[in-house]
């Protein structure tokens, strides 16, 4: 062999070598599969800049995006455009690793440059915290990006790599540019295991199978995600083969399903929970302010048969608004169900005949749960009536102060008992009424803590004052009810730990 040729096929072999290897388990991606949420989905939900403190939106946000670093099968926090990370002795530097031979959906390679990018425009859920800790963000190099934090902080891995927030999810920096925030909405583009197609906003979000995501490609070559608030509705698109899943079902209707042989009911792990908010409490012209009014409220709430109405028996009833599986909860038991308590709580506090509570505004979605609140109350003389509003509403009117008297809400996003302080107890949080400075310093504490035993007993003690405090009216961790149909042979749920909603790319249709 000639010299010339001799360098030609070294120069092949070395081309070929150099080429990112296929996805693990390359397959073909067939069928399609049809996606029911309980909620209206939000075209704000396909850009996780301003994503909110909740689990719902990463329920379309990774079926689009990837993250360096997310919850996967089998793994809280596993690595995923990141193949590695690191973090220095003093804590005050991480370092991820990107996986060569990574693409956006339009083509474009995951660079540490988009990381960069997608965390410094991050507005969303606990943003403020995050920046205040991260001093600078450098791209070393194009599959390198380190960050500096200004002082040591235990929970940076937590907030950055679960669905705590979105802040870890990867946008492709030259798109994104190039067609603005509102055009980015419209046609997004990610990293994730589905690339976007077309939307009806409000309506539904299609999607198509993108064959170079990482992990493998996609078991399913079309995957549509519905907008279908109305439970029953959900039910009979399920029966009547429009839907594959029915998502977070309420409790009559999971009961339908749980009594067909042919459907199959999936009871989430994720770290969801129902609690009641007294936004006026801090106001000491509010009826709120006296503790004994709160303190009523949770004597009113019957947990147990609310429970069995909407979940079967599936959610425990709760007794801090810290769910059961998050690390660093408070292990307690629920406020006990004595109505006759709560009415001798009213009288103490100046109401013998009731109270008139206004309007009570109810997190869309949960009706049962709503209802049951609302007659819980209105049976001990606590009067108040339903106030209806849409998800993204309830959303925009919670993070902006406007939800007045009493409101019940859910909150699933990930991360641990941390976190939950952060958005709702510590005064700063982007979803705090209000808030003591004793907590206040003791979550700071708590954030600087490397020690894990002593964390965990600064994030009790917390939660302990919240009790103590009657800052809220824990109801529930929710145990989502998801109705699965027959097409479906392997569901994917509940092989994330702590997620609310099946791996999409690992679904299997019945051949």
């Amino acid at each position: 062999m000639s010299q010339v040729a001799t360098l030609v096929l070294s120069l092949v072999l070395t081309a070929l070598v150099a080429l990112p290897a296929p996805p693990a388990g390359a397959q073909t991606s067939a069928g399609e599969l049809t996606v029911s949420f309980h909620v209206t989905l939000a075209p704000a939900w396909l850009d996780p800049s301003t994503a909110p403190p909740q689990i719902t939106p990463f329920g379309v946000l990774y079926a689009i995006h990837d993250a360096l670093v997310r919850p996967l099968p089998g793994q809280k926090m596993g690595p995923s455009l990141a193949e590695s990370w690191t973090e220095s002795p003093d804590g005050l530097t991480y370092e991820f690793k990107l996986r060569r031979g990574l693409k956006f959906h339009n083509g474009d390679p995951v660079t540490s440059d988009d990381v960069r990018f997608s965390f410094e425009r991050y507005q969303g859920a606990a943003a403020k915290e995050l920046k205040t800790h991260v001093r600078q963000v450098d791209a070393v190099d194009p599959l390198t990006v380190r960050f500096h934090l200004r002082e040591p902080w235990p929970d940076f891995m937590t907030f950055y790599g679960t669905t705590a927030t979105a802040a870890g999810i990867v946008l492709p920096r030259k798109y994104y540019e190039q067609v603005g925030a509102e055009g980015f909405r419209q046609k997004p583009v990610g990293a994730g295991p589905f690339k976007f197609v077309a939307q009806r906003a409000g309506v539904d979000i299609t999607l198509e199978a993108f064959p170079g995501y990482w992990r493998h490609a996609p078991h399913i070559k079309r995957l549509t995600l519905n907008s279908v608030p109305d439970s029953t509705t959900r039910l009979t698109m399920l029966k009547s083969g429009q839907t594959d899943y029915a998502l977070f079902l309420d409790g009559p209707e999971a009961e339908a399903v749980k009594r067909d042989s042919r459907y199959t009911l999936a009871d989430t792990r994720h770290a969801s929970i129902f609690w009641i908010e007294f936004p006026e409490q801090w106001d000491p012209k509010s009826p709120w302010h006296d503790k004994r009014m709160r303190q009523a409220v949770n004597f009113a709430l019957d947990r147990k048969a609310t429970n069995e109405a909407a979940c079967l028996g599936f959610c425990p009833p709760a007794g801090v608004i810290v769910p059961r599986v998050m690390d660093f909860a408070l292990q307690v038991p629920p406020h006990p169900y004595d109505p006759e308590k709560a009415k001798q709580l009213l009288a103490e506090a100046g109401y013998p005949r009731g109270f008139d509570g206004g309007e009570f505004t109810a997190i869309p979605g949960f009706p049962t749960v709503a209802d049951a609140a609302l007659n819980s109350l209105n049976a001990v003389g606590i009067r108040v009536r339903m106030r209806p509003m849409e998800r993204a509403a309830f959303y925009a009117a919670w993070r902006d102060k406007k939800l007045r008297g009493l409101f019940l809400t859910a909150v699933g996003n990930s991360g641990n008992a941390a976190t939950r302080a952060e958005s709702f107890m510590y005064s700063k949080g982007a979803y705090a009424h209000g808030g003591y400075p004793d907590i206040d310093e003791l979550f700071l504490q708590q954030g600087r803590e490397r020690n894990v035993a002593k964390r965990e007993a600064l994030l009790h003690r917390i939660q302990q004052l919240t009790i103590d405090r009657v800052m809220y009216a824990p109801i529930m961790d929710l145990r989502g009810l998801i109705g699965i149909g027959p097409r479906v042979a392997d569901p994917a749920m509940n092989t994330v730990p702590v997620y609310a909603f099946p791996a999409y790319e690992d679904i299997k249709l019945k051949e």
